[in-house]
């Protein structure tokens, strides 16, 4: 008997019947990672996404989540905002201003309400603390960074700490001096999928207020459900330059100029890819960049940031640094829809007694 080889490029994608003379279900060929264990063809990226994380597994293997109750809601929207000006962009710096940045380099103080997501990883024999950066945040009150689920889901809250104020990861001799805070709670949203990582969000609780000053500030939140003016968007990061093993991650922080690309456009440039054509992007997801422009591995959890429609000189976080596929190429990056969420953010905020009033 002759032997044949075959190279496997597709699977067939149907169910077998339980007679032989009932008729077949309708099926459909796509490569062999597109279909599974069930014969379906995959619609949610399951397995087929980068997520734009270091890295992170639960410390412990008795570590459980727990949702909190859905049946409190919150009397009055509470409104996030710095006394004064939320959103506050320091475009030219702080207390100086940087010359040859001509590698997407922000200015000191540029994006006030940055923050840096560590992972404490001292172990008893250490005999420094030793501390790894894993995601990005941004400061949205106080006492509460917002990031994304995926960042913070399998890390215990008394091994995270947020730092304020950072912009050249390897000197503290910066102008004006770091915030480094604990964090003592983790809000994750009750919704969230990390295998697809929908309602990518999570709160951040400090153990102490940051000081509110010129480098270190709070980003506007957007109402929920609103619009924004997508042309002049930035995504800010010490994420990789490329995905993977090759890639490095950046000692000073980075900007990037990004359009919200419109969800259509975007589910058509996703289904180029091995995500494949019946591919349906989650309605708690946004999209932006493309053409050369994006965010990169490391940048999970950062935030992308747009004009407010009626004062263009300040910003509101409309993302958050989800997923992508690959770094740098024609496909835009995936990215939390923040607006989706303002309600439950402030649900969370009436459950921690953090009513407080920010002025517009």
């Amino acid at each position: 008997m002759a032997l044949i080889a075959w190279l496997v490029l597709a699977v067939v994608v149907c169910s077998a019947t339980a007679q032989d003379n009932a008729p077949a279900e309708p099926c459909t060929c796509v490569p062999y990672y597109q279909c599974d264990q069930n014969g379906t063809i995959v619609q949610n990226g399951v397995g087929l996404i980068d997520i734009r994380i270091k890295d992170g597994e639960c410390e412990h293997y008795l570590d459980v989540c727990c949702k909190e109750p859905k049946d409190v809601q919150p009397k009055a929207p509470v409104v996030v905002r710095q006394p004064g000006l939320c959103g506050r962009r320091n475009e030219e710096g702080v207390n100086m201003r940087i010359t040859g940045d001509s590698n997407n380099e922000a200015q000191f103080g540029e994006f006030p309400w940055m923050a840096a997501v560590l992972r404490d990883d001292s172990t008893s024999d250490s005999e420094t603390p030793k501390t790894n950066y894993i995601c990005g945040g941004s400061l949205i009150h106080p006492s509460v960074v917002l990031t994304a689920a995926h960042c913070v889901a399998s890390v215990r809250s008394d091994r995270l700490w947020v730092r304020l104020g950072e912009w050249d990861t390897q000197t503290n001799n910066e102008p004006l001096p770091l915030q480094d805070r604990r964090v003592v709670k983790v809000t994750l949203h009750p919704d969230f999928r990390d295998d697809v990582l929908y309602n990518d969000v999570a709160l951040l609780t400090l153990e102490k207020p940051a000081e509110l000053a010129d480098h270190v500030d709070v980003v506007c939140v957007p109402p929920q459900d609103s619009g924004y003016d997508g042309s002049r968007c930035f995504a800010s990061g010490w994420g990789k330059h490329v995905f993977g093993k090759e890639g490095n991650y950046q000692v000073i922080l980075k900007k990037v100029q990004l359009p919200i690309v419109p969800r259509k456009e975007c589910i058509e440039k996703l289904r180029d890819t091995r995500l494949g054509k019946f591919f349906v992007l989650h309605e708690s997801f946004l999209c932006a960049g493309g053409a050369g422009e994006d965010t990169c591995q490391g940048d999970g959890g950062g935030p992308l940031v747009c004009p407010l429609i009626e004062d263009p000189t300040r910003y509101q976080q409309v993302g958050i640094v989800a997923w992508g596929i690959g770094c740098g190429g024609i496909t835009p990056a995936v990215y939390a829809n923040v607006a989706k969420f303002r309600n439950w953010i402030d649900q969370q905020f009436l459950y921690a007694n953090l009513n407080v009033t920010y002025s517009a």
